[in-house]
């Protein structure tokens, strides 16, 4: 979860001497990273306004007992802090729903800390060996991402948090996933790489793809593409014999981000496996100068766009798309066919995506289309069938609410309100609450075809 946008525009330190002097009076939201030892008693004077606290960035290790003063705050930022325990007085703040402490010291969560609304709680990057029980007792957790610490378990009280459609738990201690979290009704997005559970099937998926070596050498880097989390992508020209052929090379960060580590994207991506929408991987970065890792991609074609944009901090968990969005029923069948294709082959080669999401789809207006993102990515062992299966079952969830949210960006025209109740009929069978109730992708993409045929 990252710091809100849209707050005000200041330099930090000008900002704090604004709130001293009582100039940012009415404001809803405040970002302060100075220094910060303490926290200033002057955010006190935004009580009746205040609902988005951003303190990411500092020094601090105590947060005030009296926190509660700000009776509005809905949403607190204290990542890269020197937090050893979730603040209690968290639990006090009767409207807080979004907490995020990344990459502090935590150690411990106290049951006080966990405000009664809470719908999302982000402590990637800590140093947690468990959690409280407590934690079964905020039924409306959305989010929950816990990448980076030391976990072995969660606690199984949390089977009552029904709710809860996105889990983030890479690179901790798991050796196994309870049954319960397999089978919350409405959890779309699960991600589990870096964990002993998941190692078996990426060292094997490694084995079973060798992919070409690319001498850096080889490539001439030129204007940057995109930056996430996890790398950065960049145009090149990769000189092959007389042939120079543009291309696309991604290199990786190494550092752990929301979704996990990078070596487990790049894993990810090798072992997919060719496919018409999935970005092409024309081999591994050897010899950089760095020592990075990298990947040399298929470059992609400037009419694909991002489907929509991700979550924002009102919608939590749902992507956001541009109200202008639309897609003939054509086009949205042709683009949601290609994605259960692609997510039925990730699925054989013992591969969830984990984010199957629109904002890691790229697309042209006509639905030709390309997943991509394979950050939250993770490996499973196909021959444990009750396991194989529940994942799949888990991510055909995550296909209902792309869906779901392609059919309100499709106009209805006419005669084909029979094509509408067969794919309202198949987003509701893949959103069923009893997990063992949905269709598999194979089983979905025979569907979409029989749409197709049909409509």
């Amino acid at each position: 979860m990252n710091p809100p946008h849209g707050t005000e525009t200041l330099p930090d330190l000008d900002m704090l001497g604004q709130l001293r002097a009582g100039a940012l009076a009415g404001s809803r939201r405040l970002s302060l990273c100075c220094g910060l030892e303490t926290f200033p008693p002057e955010i006190f004077t935004l009580a009746d306004t205040l609902e988005i606290l951003d303190l990411s960035g500092n020094a601090l290790s105590a947060l005030p007992d009296d926190l509660a003063r700000l009776h509005r705050l809905r949403i607190i930022f204290c990542s890269n802090n020197r937090f050893t325990e979730l603040p209690a007085v968290l639990g006090q703040c009767v409207q807080l729903e979004m907490i995020g402490f990344r990459a502090n010291q935590i150690r411990h969560v106290p049951a006080a800390a966990l405000p009664p609304r809470l719908r999302a709680l982000v402590l990637t990057d800590n140093q947690l060996t468990e959690l409280p029980a407590a934690l079964g007792r905020c039924t409306q957790l959305q989010k929950l991402m816990l990448a980076g610490n030391q976990l072995h378990s969660l606690p199984p009280e949390m089977a009552a948090c029904t709710r809860l459609e996105l889990l983030r738990i890479p690179a901790n201690r798991f050796t196994a996933l309870p049954g319960w979290l397999l089978a919350l009704p409405r959890l779309a997005w699960l991600a589990f790489a870096g964990n002993p559970l998941a190692d078996a099937g990426e060292t094997a998926a490694q084995a079973g793809a060798p992919l070409a070596r690319i001498d850096w050498a080889s490539l001439q880097p030129g204007a940057l593409l995109g930056e996430g989390a996890s790398g950065v992508i960049r145009l090149a020209l990769w000189q092959r014999g007389d042939t120079a052929l543009p291309v696309a090379v991604k290199l990786f960060k190494g550092a752990l981000t929301s979704d996990g580590l990078p070596r487990h994207e790049m894993a990810a991506c090798i072992g997919a496996g060719a496919h018409p929408g999935l970005i092409a991987v024309h081999g591994r970065v050897t010899g950089h100068p760095a020592g990075s890792d990298g990947l040399v991609m298929a470059l992609v074609a400037p009419q694909f766009c991002n489907l929509a944009a991700p979550p924002s901090l009102d919608s939590c968990t749902r992507d956001v798309y541009d109200a202008r969005a639309r897609f003939t029923p054509d086009a949205m069948l042709r683009l949601m066919l290609c994605m259960a294709s692609a997510a039925g082959q990730l699925h054989a080669r013992g591969i969830l995506h984990g984010d199957l999401y629109g904002h890691n789809v790229l697309c042209t207006d006509d639905g030709q289309a390309l997943l991509g993102d394979f950050g939250a990515a993770s490996f499973f062992p196909p021959d444990d069938l009750p396991l194989a299966l529940a994942l799949q079952r888990i991510e055909a969830r995550a296909f209902a609410c792309l869906l779901e949210e392609l059919l309100t960006c499709c106009p209805a025209p006419a005669g084909s309100h029979a094509l509408r109740q067969s794919l309202a009929g198949l987003q509701a069978d893949c959103a069923q609450p009893d997990t063992h109730q949905r269709p598999l992708f194979a089983d979905i993409v025979q569907r979409l075809v029989q749409c197709r045929q049909t409509g």
